[in-house]
């Protein structure tokens, strides 16, 4: 049973301050779960890499699925960004590069894990990360949705043909990126992901 499960967060007690760097440890656990995965990753290896007991940890981040949650938005970086980025390119298909260029690269870094932390997170599917599981989908589910409202801006403004199905075309994004995960933690290098993300685009259609 994991030390979660058993030993139920203590109640901060407000006014004290954190011994450590929250910014810094929060990091650290991004990149534990990213390596792990959310269920695999345990309370030790958190606190290894946090250089935080498990009350600290607790007080300053509840629990482990909460410090999950955080640290999986910090992966993802901020929502409003990234739809301002998406709506603000020039077209679907800049947009559309972008995203699976971007991924390519976070996925080959020599400093992180390889593959996709929301990937790797949810990857066993089992009922007891649900909750987790559900919270990632809503992330993914939020960029696929702004893209293909995207997408639909350029059919009404016919730089796509008008019998383009954005929700398609949005979904064959989202699963190159996915597929990209998977081949990055096999051990696919990045200029490999980059012909793939050529190939893909290259079904893009055109008016």
């Amino acid at each position: 049973m994991d030390y979660a499960e058993s030993n139920p967060a203590p109640r901060r007690k407000t006014g004290r301050p954190l011994s450590f760097d929250r910014d810094a440890a929060l990091e650290q656990a991004m990149l534990t779960f990213w390596r792990h995965g959310y269920e695999t990753t345990s309370i030790v290896d958190l606190t290894t890499a946090m250089g935080v007991t498990a009350p600290s940890l607790y007080t300053a981040f509840g629990d482990k699925k909460r410090l999950f949650l955080e640290a999986a938005h910090r992966y993802a970086g901020d929502p409003e960004a990234m739809a301002q980025a998406i709506d603000g390119a020039p077209t679907a298909y800049n947009a559309a590069r972008e995203l699976l260029t971007a991924a390519a690269t976070a996925y080959t870094g020599d400093a992180t894990p390889k593959g996709c932390l929301l990937a790797s997170a949810t990857a066993s599917g089992s009922a007891a990360s649900a909750d987790v599981q559900s919270a990632i989908a809503d992330i993914r589910s939020s960029i696929d949705g702004r893209l293909r409202a995207r997408i639909d801006r350029d059919i009404a403004a016919g730089v796509l043909p008008p019998k383009t199905n954005a929700a398609a075309l949005a979904g064959l994004v989202m699963t190159v990126t996915q597929g990209m995960s998977a081949l990055a933690r096999d051990g696919t290098p990045r200029a490999a992901l980059l012909a793939i993300v050529e190939v893909a685009l290259q079904g893009w259609p055109r008016d």
